[in-house]
């Protein structure tokens, strides 16, 4: 496997969009829109997209692919079946998701055996820091049974906070002050309690949004939160390639 998957998983407003979308500017060296991004009702993403990412300053592709999905609306229910042909690589690049007729290995496009490099590596939440505390039951309850079938499937999560120049105006000025911000620091501790994952695994960012100009602060941001990411992927892939490289042994008992 020379390239690790990630799935950008998110309520619709949170940034899931943006996120790539700020990653793609960095190595674009210019403020780019490839993903649809913005403030809407519904979800921007209708279509299941893997995007590789492109270093303009060497001309190579990173070894990492964000992949967007749609957006997790109250009145909305993910398909957690869908969600296991997500995990799993069985929906292909550019699938158009459809409420009224879900995704089956019938639907034209169906990878039947995917490999290990179909499949996702690690999982990030984006969440938006300035709304943790109001974010819906029915929207809680729908991150805690995906968070079930990925630890089921042993799938690494994270956990990406942004909009915090919402919850610290100050830090959109100077984002090096977001690691003296109490309220950065408090919104970051509610994401974890919130996601029922470690501090460690909880990144601060802020997305591109309004900007004309990159700005270098926001992107140590993003490159720390991808290392982190890439790095547990990496595990994954190799704790699935050990796997498949042992032989699978039962156990008899005399008793």
């Amino acid at each position: 496997v020379s390239t690790a998957n990630i799935l950008l998983v998110g309520q619709i407003g949170a940034g899931k969009s943006s996120f790539f979308n700020s990653v793609n500017s960095i190595f674009r060296k210019k403020i780019t829109g490839k993903a649809r991004s913005g403030s809407f009702e519904h979800s921007l993403t209708i279509a299941f997209r893997k995007y590789s990412i492109k270093d303009y300053s060497s001309g190579k592709t990173l070894k990492i692919r964000l992949c967007d999905t749609r957006g997790i609306e109250e009145d909305f229910a993910v398909d957690t079946q869908e969600m296991t042909y997500i995990l799993n690589g069985n929906i292909p690049d550019r699938y158009q998701f459809n409420p009224t007729l879900p995704f089956t290995p019938k639907t034209p496009g169906f990878i039947e055996s995917p490999e290990l490099k179909d499949k996702i590596h690690c999982v990030a939440f984006v969440v938006d820091g300035s709304t943790i505390e109001l974010i819906p039951e029915k929207t809680r309850e729908q991150l805690k049974d995906l968070q079930s079938l990925m630890n089921r499937k042993g799938i690494p999560q994270v956990v990406y906070v942004t909009k915090l120049d919402k919850v610290c105006p100050a830090v959109h000025k100077d984002p090096t002050g977001m690691f003296h911000s109490k309220a950065v620091h408090d919104a970051v501790e509610k994401a974890a309690v919130v996601m029922g994952l470690p501090r460690c695994y909880v990144y601060p960012i802020i997305n591109y949004e309004s900007e004309t100009s990159l700005e270098p602060n926001f992107d140590i941001l993003f490159l720390n939160a991808l290392k982190q990411t890439t790095d547990f992927a990496n595990d994954y892939i190799e704790d699935e390639d050990d796997k498949m490289a042992k032989p699978s042994y039962q156990y008899c008992s005399i008793l």
